[in-house]
């Protein structure tokens, strides 16, 4: 893997346009991540605003992962500025449910996959999950081209397939595949 550093996001302006473009091009690419192609930048800006003031709130954990200084910098690029994946931990659950926590929003710039740089920004998210009493973790990915084999390598069980569960992004139908994982006391 690349070095990487794997942080919680503030709602700074380099931040919010990082993840916006983060986003534009994962939705770009066929990722399906609740948006549809082509996604306008101020549409993306928006979303990520709203997510990071809910993270200031406490309410969720916006996790980014930094390029080092060593890795793929160019001259468009400062050396430890590239924002090359996100993944959300959703921390504002039903007060039956103060156990729980959902992984949402995983995204790698397509340069980087295969790199760890889901697994790194997934294992941080356990480790705040945890930080913060949590002992499930649940997510859904689609049934076409998401990220399952990541998470069954991670130890997330399979619980099932809801069919025709959403558009993607350039159009026509796919599953979601629902996910658990219970963590420390819970298991």
């Amino acid at each position: 893997m690349n070095a990487t550093e794997i942080r919680p996001l503030e709602a700074t302006p380099e931040t919010l346009d990082k993840l916006s473009e983060l986003l534009v091009a994962t939705v770009a690419g066929g990722g399906s991540v609740s948006f549809l192609h082509p996604l306008a930048p101020e549409a993306a800006h928006a979303f990520w605003q709203q997510a990071l003031g809910a993270a200031a709130r406490g309410e969720r954990v916006v996790l980014g992962a930094w390029a080092t200084s060593e890795t793929r910098a160019t001259s468009e690029t400062p050396a430890g500025r590239l924002l090359v994946g996100t993944v959300t931990l959703h921390l504002d659950c039903p007060p039956n449910q103060p156990h729980r926590a959902e992984i949402a929003k995983m995204m790698t710039l397509p340069a980087w996959r295969g790199q760890g740089v889901a697994s790194a920004l997934m294992r941080e998210a356990e480790r705040l999950a945890a930080q913060h009493g949590r002992t499930l973790l649940v997510l859904d990915t689609a049934s076409d081209g998401g990220a399952a084999g990541l998470y069954e390598r991670l130890g997330f069980t399979l619980v099932g397939e809801i069919p025709d569960y959403a558009l993607k992004p350039h159009g026509g139908l796919t599953g979601t595949l629902i996910y658990y994982k219970q963590m420390g006391a819970g298991r």
